[in-house]
């Protein structure tokens, strides 16, 4: 029986709470695609992601009018590219960075993440050519993002390659001064990253994953704030935590729905839901919206680290109520520039590096799309990595850092993006010196719980 009561509240949280699908994620190996020359590999990655992904944006904006669910990103992510450029006898990583991005562009999609290397025990060859390229592809290419993973639970820290990553984040940052350092934009540092998380500038298909697969990404934050808006005002924590669970079933429900419809018209297996409450520079789609509706009188106030572990947590259990599949990073993103409340925070000093910092030890990623002022030493770069590395490290979970050292910029200016990626302050770092610290380089061990064999 047709209950007309969930229609509404369906159409509702489209129209009025900004409930989206916002990716749909083609996972593509492009292992099959290694040769010596680098000419051929561009060629066989070229004619690969054309022949799996040529129906991928036509095929997703017809399910968005067949059911109004709105589909905001539409992207590719493939196998980590230093493993496919290094067989080459003359490897050309800015190269098949042209080719990912010409690829791209020629089926539509949004984004393609992949030129990716993962370094938490050491380089090869490949990672460090691929590490060294990253700066120039950045400038080259429009939609090509790049990850690196620089710690695991299991590995511990590698700080030569934390030190290394804080220098290739600056020059990417400069190479494209002209446009707020976009570069660094679509650059992240990982510690214990996913293999099928749908978002970027993150995603890459790992191994173990399948030759392609459909990974989707959903988010509400505006409707998990109306949800609680809508509750007494003397519900306790554990009524809030209930009520989220409740939104986050009924989120992911839809997501799993309109990823599984999608993944059958492309005759390629459905892969995950990722349930993460990512937000917009839209009003009303911030998850600080979220803190203040609980109670907060803006994010970064003492209790935000406390209701975002709350929000964190309550999503995950009632996304994976709603799907056998749930993966990729699943929780509550808190982007500044991203997040109309996060701007608006961090402009008039609620919200602090450091809190910023605490906060990512019971987010989904971390520190991330944060402008700090242009000079600020790459030593000083890679303590604010090193540290996040550690909180996921210790932890067992992902971290992350996607920061933006703006070139001729310092507090108080801004960066201006567009779209998704919004605008941000620029904010303060810590003046301490980290040089002696992270120059000392080697690895730091993995913590007494990797032994968990």
């Amino acid at each position: 029986m047709i209950n007309e009561s969930l229609i509404l509240e369906t159409i509702n949280m489209i129209k009025l709470y900004n409930l989206d699908i916002r990716t749909v994620t083609l996972a593509l190996s492009l292992r099959d695609c290694i040769s010596e020359d680098v000419d051929v590999v561009c060629e066989k990655i070229y004619n690969k992601i054309i022949k799996y992904a040529r129906n991928l944006v036509e095929y997703a904006n017809d399910l968005e009018n067949d059911y109004s669910i709105p589909i905001i990103n539409k992207r590719i992510a493939v196998t980590p590219i230093s493993i496919i450029g290094e067989s080459c006898k003359n490897p050309d990583y800015v190269k098949i960075a042209k080719t990912l991005d010409k690829a791209a562009q020629d089926v539509g999609v949004n984004f393609i993440g992949g030129f990716s290397a993962l370094v938490e025990k050491g380089f090869t060859k490949g990672d460090e050519l691929l590490m060294n390229s990253i700066p120039e592809a950045l400038a080259v290419t429009e939609r090509l993002c790049s990850s690196i993973n620089l710690a695991s639970s299991k590995a511990g820290i590698n700080m030569d390659a934390v030190l290394k990553m804080a220098e290739i984040i600056k020059k990417a940052a400069e190479l494209t001064k002209d446009r707020d350092g976009i570069g660094a934009a679509k650059l992240v540092c990982f510690c214990n990253s996913a293999n099928d998380n749908p978002f970027m500038a993150g995603a890459y298909c790992g191994f173990g994953e399948p030759e392609c697969a459909l990974n989707v990404g959903v988010s509400g934050p505006g409707v998990v704030r109306a949800a609680i808006e809508s509750m007494p005002q003397g519900a306790d924590m554990s009524e809030l935590a209930n009520k989220i669970k409740q939104i986050a079933y009924k989120i992911t429900t839809t997501g799993e729905l309109v990823g599984r419809k999608l993944a059958k018209r492309l005759d390629i297996p459905f892969g995950v839901i990722d349930l993460s409450l990512a937000p917009t520079p839209a009003e009303g789609d911030s998850v600080a919206g979220i803190f203040q509706a609980m109670g907060l009188e803006h994010a970064g106030a003492h209790g935000t680290t406390a209701a975002l572990a709350m929000l964190n947590d309550a999503v995950k259990k009632g996304g994976i109520m709603a799907s056998s599949h749930v993966g990729g990073l699943s929780g509550a993103f808190i982007p500044v520039s991203e997040d109309a409340g996060m701007i608006e925070a961090a402009a008039n000093g609620y919200l602090t590096f450091d809190k910023l910092e605490a906060m990512t030890s019971v987010c989904s990623v971390g520190l991330d799309m944060i402008a700090i002022p242009g000079d600020t030493p790459e030593t000083t770069i890679a303590g604010i990595i090193a540290d996040e590395m550690a909180i996921g490290m210790i932890n067992k979970k992902t971290t992350a850092v996607r920061i933006i050292p703006v070139t001729g910029k310092g507090v108080g200016d801004k960066v201006v993006y567009g779209g998704l990626l919004g605008e941000a302050p620029v904010m303060p770092v810590n003046k301490l010196s980290s040089e002696k610290f992270v120059c000392r380089g080697g690895r730091i061990p993995a913590p007494i719980h990797s032994l968990n064999n």
